[in-house]
């Protein structure tokens, strides 16, 4: 039984060794134990079951519903440009959905795959194309890096079981059903994916990035976090949208760090 046991985590060892990706543009190495391609189906259905709750109030129409859609087609577009042009193929041609949706929090999301939501409580803080670019291209990245993949294999490898990882590294519907109700909520409104400080500062690296490539100039992401840190201190309590992610002072002086990056994006 020793040696079963001993074996057993030796192979456990392997398999989180190799089950590795690499994050587009930033190079980080992250486990990647469970089918990203099982877990944006399970996500198109969540996304669906939002959109059509009844206590869900999609903006149908209107000068802001279509910016909206046509800022997160501009920054769709412009990924699915780069990813052809270096060679990541199929894997990253997400069926892209953007959506505005009326509530008074400040928040946005998007799901793997590409399904996005916006409520109308950001748009006072976004202000104009660029602030709203900002925003999606952070929310954006979040899919691209696949954080929720990694947040469930993650949360997979920290669990005792071979059968755990087993069904993990399979891809099983009934996993990708669990993660998606463990990360996300189906409802009236969807919880904001608790990622960690790290794939926070990567989403706003790649996002920077992102909003370049769109035509949208990166130097502005400065101005909308600043708006946005006005808009948590005259709260009180931290937006949805800022609750889990760095202070303040760390995620603009990171920004900062990675503008000259994104600027050899940025085509005026």
């Amino acid at each position: 039984m020793k040696n079963l046991k001993f074996f057993s985590v030796i192979a456990a060892s392997a398999m989180l060794i190799s089950s590795c990706s690499t994050v587009p543009l930033t190079g980080r190495s992250q486990l990647s134990l469970v089918d990203d391609q099982s877990l944006q189906q399970e996500a198109n259905g969540a996304y669906r079951a939002f959109l059509n709750d009844p206590s869900t109030k999609v903006v149908r129409s209107g000068a802001d519903a279509q910016r909206v859609k046509n800022v997160g087609a501009k920054i769709a577009s412009a990924i699915n440009r780069y990813m052809q042009a270096n060679g990541y193929g199929a894997k990253y041609n997400y069926q892209y959905e953007f959506n505005l949706v009326e509530s008074k929090d400040i928040n946005a999301w998007c799901m793997p795959g590409g399904k996005v939501a916006v409520f109308t409580g950001l748009l006072p803080v976004t202000r104009d194309d660029t602030g709203l670019a900002t925003v999606m291209g952070h929310e954006i990245a979040h899919a691209i890096a696949q954080h929720a993949a990694e947040r469930m294999s993650q949360m997979t490898a920290a669990q005792v079981g071979g059968e755990v990882v087993g069904a993990a590294a399979g891809g099983r519907s009934e996993g990708t059903q669990q993660v998606i109700g463990q990360l996300y909520g189906v409802g009236g409104q969807l919880a904001l994916l608790n990622y960690s400080r790290k794939q926070e500062t990567e989403a706003d690296r790649l996002g920077l990035v992102f909003m370049a490539m769109a035509g949208y100039n990166p130097d502005n992401a400065v101005l909308f976090w600043e708006r946005m840190a006005s808009a948590k201190q005259g709260g009180g309590a931290p937006p949805e949208f800022l609750s889990t992610h760095p202070s303040d002072a760390t995620r603009i002086a990171e920004i900062k760090r990675h503008l000259p990056e994104a600027r050899k994006y940025y085509k005026k």
